[in-house]
């Protein structure tokens, strides 16, 4: 069959593409004062969840650099919202004390749960007895309480009171101009950090 024959002529293939996008359809941007068409969707922000605006192309972009959700918010709510990002926002207890609440007709042997634990291992006052911490702490956990001349097992709130009595002690602010205590600034700033980002305060 040639391409001047009659049958060839009457043959029709339908070529098959990609579909373009409905620009067309889509809702109008929702920037001031921009006509065009808004198929780019933006997040409406904290406590907004799930809503959006539609852009254009170039205002999305623009939106986009300037976006950050976590705007107002103070830095230990920042700090407090992205450790529990990394458990996916879900609660978490220590072990075996979800398991505290008493289920009826227990054995008498079995103490707090519902099985018996004879080396007291879910148990939150094991070792309190022989004077052990249940703190874990490590090397760099111990200097950083070092630097800020504080006992291992001081509480949050006394950390937080040293290291802010030490960072306004050593402050050039505070000493007028005098950068000669900055090295120790670093050091307790870095020493409070490693505590906290532990958990320790």
């Amino acid at each position: 069959m040639t391409r001047n024959s009659k049958l060839f002529e009457s043959i029709r293939v339908q070529k098959k593409g990609r579909a373009k996008p409905a620009v067309e359809q889509a809702p109008a941007c929702d920037h001031p004062e921009c006509k065009k068409p808004g198929p780019h969707r933006a997040p409406k922000g904290r406590g907004r969840e799930g809503e959006f605006f539609n852009f254009c192309l170039d205002h999305v972009r623009e939106y986009n650099k300037s976006y950050n959700y976590f705007s107002g918010m103070a830095n230990d709510d920042v700090a407090a919202y992205q450790r529990d990002a990394a458990l996916g926002h879900r609660p978490t207890w220590k072990l075996g004390q979800n398991g505290a609440k008493a289920k009826k007709g227990r054995s008498p042997r079995a103490g707090r749960y519902a099985f018996d634990d004879p080396f007291e291992v879910f148990d939150g006052e094991a070792g309190s007895e022989h004077g052990a911490s249940r703190r874990t702490v490590l090397a760099a956990h111990k200097h950083a309480f070092e630097t800020l001349d504080l006992d291992e097992n001081a509480e949050r709130a006394e950390i937080r009171a040293k290291f802010k009595a030490l960072v306004k002690r050593h402050h050039p602010d505070v000493n007028g101009g005098d950068r000669s205590g900055e090295h120790r600034l670093r050091e307790i700033i870095q020493a409070y950090n490693t505590l906290k980002s532990a958990g320790f305060c």
